[in-house]
């Protein structure tokens, strides 16, 4: 598809001016508008359209393949089935709504469309042989509303929209039915048809559950001269019926009027939003697509609302109606710690927090006493079929809950919220360490080995890389957090011994392994036999030969084609980043836009709808700029060479620091460091002659480039180049253009 850029903007498009005291002023309007998805012509499916979302209320809006009409989607990431003997995937998915049409009077022709991020809403021009129809839509945030305007010029002298209920089956199992594949379970028996009403001005559709509660949309129209108001609400009540009162009352009583609170509230959010944290990059299309993923992971996930999983709010057709965890949520959630868009991360760390009880049962009987698993797939309330265990014969793929561990370990660390660790960290961690040590055992050197495990969609190996990386990483944690905690654990000296005494990762020439006698010999997308170097920073760049045999192993596993997709890019750049190589990071991240399964609009695909590769990609950027591993600050620790002018506020870092930092022609000349929690503070830069500029802290050498600061809570410094005097003023060039959307034809003004 080819994409025009006519840019006539003759002036760099934004300045940001970063004085002596490290901070910058923003015109965040004028700099997000230049980040808008821009369409001129109208999408067809979920993979072009712009899409809007609360956290748990999503749509997206397109024109509907093979029909005259206008589509609006109706999301809602908390409506799952609850079969309560079903804990399959079918059982416990995601379920699809229902969708809106607006049916013109004259055929459509053509329109426009854009997706506003500061504003968050949609707005769109739609021309038919009749006249035109000005459209804009947003999903409320602080408000449980679908809100779509429509107004008419012309002959298109009115507006009305249909709610088309879907089919309340498992999408996996419908998509089974049409295309007759092996997914297709005979014995799965449909959830009751949808009921619509109509009483007292409220629309209504009530889809009820197999076995009980259901989900209740609710809508109602308000029109003033040519425009009509649409708005919709949908809740989900299980295993009582309370959703139908909740969305019935929720659109009763609002009027137009109302809706001025609403919006301003909705915008409100936002506004607060996006300045948590500010990244320009020289590259305009990545630095585009980098913004698109901070408003995409506000609009799938927040507070109160659901998890990111495969679809998002936006479920569609797809054989990945759940969430799965052997990759897609921890990928889906790493951006949210450095972007210090912690909030965002709460609704991970509250599933592990309030299920754990569900963990448990996800083992068998026998273990339950003092262990827990995750599935591979569950609902949100993480239960599932009890995982396969070592010695059963199938696929005993027991590393998804210490990996989903080390990702609210990383919210403690970028927050220092110890009532994470406390809550859900160390309980959690404790049960998943204990299923591995079952299967432990040492042999005649005294050496411990693990028994056939499985790597993530490859195959079955004893000492498995995947889960021999997660044990180690475990016990390390466990002791931290217990010695955080000021625990006395009796399991400490069986972590220590497990440390001591744990088979090294297997390997050969061509690099890590699979596992004991299984070598990397097939082309396979996943890294996860590559978690000791990313995320896990257990082999790392301050160890003799690490790197090496990362770089030995990347490049074996990218040798093999056939199976190599999006997120095998994104993760081969972050292993790159993770030992400073920028250059081959940013190449590697760089092929991701030549793929065809990144969607105009920037969600992905692979067989079907899945967003978390496009959401790591945005942490490649972080890894190119912050990293914070071992203790210790790295600005700029993998910044590509052409990348020569580069600036950020406000990425945060373990330890919960706020770091804001510029490189101007190649050379970092600003640092802004401030101390949320007090933690000790030692910083890696390649500035040369560092001197504290602002502040009281006390800057002390201790290796080359390495720096130690006595920060205490609250305290900030800001470091630069000894010999500049003046405050510094950095130029964020560049035109700005929109490189996503569809056909993007923008025309720009000063």
């Amino acid at each position: 598809m080819k994409r025009t850029y006519i840019v006539t903007a003759l002036l760099a498009y934004f300045l940001t001016f970063f004085s002596i005291n490290g901070r910058s002023q923003v015109d965040w309007q004028s700099f997000l508008a230049k980040q808008d998805l821009v369409w001129n012509r109208l999408p067809q499916a979920w993979y072009e359209a712009p899409f809007m979302g609360n956290g748990s209320l999503g749509t997206y809006i397109c024109k509907e393949p093979g029909t005259n009409a206008i589509r609006l989607d109706v999301g809602n990431n908390l409506v799952h089935d609850h079969r309560l003997n079903d804990l399959a995937i079918n059982g416990r998915c995601r379920l699809l709504i229902g969708y809106f049409l607006l049916q013109p009077v004259g055929e459509i022709v053509d329109g426009e469309m854009r997706l506003d991020l500061w504003n968050a809403e949609t707005t769109a021009l739609v021309r038919t042989t009749k006249g035109e129809i000005r459209l804009r839509a947003y999903v409320t945030s602080g408000n449980p509303y679908i809100v779509a305007e429509a107004e008419a010029f012309g002959g298109e002298d009115s507006v009305r929209w249909q709610f088309y209920p879907e089919c309340t089956d498992s999408p996996r199992q419908i998509r089974a039915r049409r295309t007759q594949n092996a997914h297709l379970e005979k014995s799965y028996v449909s959830n009751p048809l949808s009921e619509l009403s109509l009483d007292d001005g409220i629309s209504r559709c009530w889809q009820p559950l197999l076995d009980g509660g259901g989900t209740a949309t609710a809508w109602r129209m308000m029109h003033d001269g040519r425009k009509t108001t649409l708005v919709v609400t949908c809740e989900h009540s299980f295993p009582g019926t309370a959703a139908r009162e909740k969305a019935s009352t929720a659109v009763k009583n609002l009027c137009l009027a109302d809706l001025q609170e609403v919006e301003a509230t909705h915008r409100n959010w936002w506004h607060r939003f996006y300045p948590q944290s500010f990244v320009s990059l020289p590259d305009k299309r990545l630095e585009n697509f980098y913004w698109v993923q901070m408003y995409k992971m506000a609009s799938a996930t927040r507070i109160g609302g659901g998890l990111m999983d495969n679809c998002g709010p936006w479920l569609v057709d797809t054989p990945w109606p759940n969430t799965w965890w052997n990759l897609n949520v921890q990928l889906a959630y790493w951006s949210v710690y450095p972007s210090n868009r912690l909030e965002l991360g709460i609704p991970l760390a509250d599933a592990v927090a309030n299920n754990l009880g569900n963990l448990i049962n996800n083992v068998p009987e026998p273990y339950r006493y003092n262990s827990a698993a995750l599935p591979v797939a569950t609902a949100f309330d993480l239960a599932g079929p009890c995982v396969n265990l070592p010695y059963s014969g199938k696929h005993a793929q027991v590393g998804c809950l210490p990996w989903l561990c080390h990702n609210l370990w990383l919210h403690y660390r970028f927050s220092m919220d110890e009532r994470i660790l406390r809550h859900a960290v160390y309980p959690t961690l404790r049960r998943a360490v204990n299923l591995y040590i079952h299967f432990l055992k040492e042999d005649e050197n005294g050496i411990l080995h693990l028994a056939e495990t499985y790597s993530p969609e490859y195959g079955n190996a004893e000492d498995c890389n995947f889960d021999l990386a997660l044990l180690r990483w475990g016990c390390e944690t466990l002791l931290k957090t217990t010695e955080i905690l000021g625990v006395d654990d009796e399991l400490a000296p069986k972590w220590k011994e497990i440390l001591q005494k744990l088979v090294a990762y297997p390997q050969d020439e061509t690099g890590i392994m699979i596992g004991k006698d299984m070598p990397y010999a097939r082309s396979h997308r996943h890294y996860s036999h590559l978690l000791m170097f990313y995320p896990l920073y257990l082999l790392n760049a301050e160890q003799p030969g690490s790197k090496e045999l990362m770089e030995r192993s990347v490049t074996h596993w990218h040798s093999i084609p056939g199976n190599i997709l999006a997120y095998s890019y994104t993760g081969a750049s972050s292993l790159y980043a993770a030992f400073g190589e920028g250059d081959k990071a940013l190449e590697k991240l760089n092929r991701i836009f030549s793929m065809s399964s990144l969607t105009p609009n920037t969600l992905y695909k692979e067989s079907g709808p899945v967003i978390e590769t496009p959401l790591s990609a945005a942490q490649c950027v972080h890894d190119m700029l912050l990293q914070s591993w071992g203790g210790k600050i790295r600005v700029f620790p993998a910044v590509p060479s052409v990348w020569q002018d580069v600036c950020y506020e406000d990425l945060r870092t373990e330890g919960a620091f706020l770091v804001s930092a510029v490189r101007k022609g190649g050379k970092t000349v600003n640092i802004r460091i401030e101390s949320l929690a007090g933690e000790p503070c030692i910083l890696r830069t390649d500035m040369v002659n560092p001197v504290v500029k602002l502040g009281n802290a006390v800057l002390n050498s201790i290796a080359p480039g390495e720096y130690r600061l006595d920060l205490k809570k609250g305290e900030s410094v800001v470091l630069t180049p000894k010999g500049v005097d003046v405050c510094l003023a950095t130029e964020v060039s560049g035109e700005g253009q929109n490189f996503f959307g569809l056909n993007n034809h923008v025309k720009r003004t000063k």
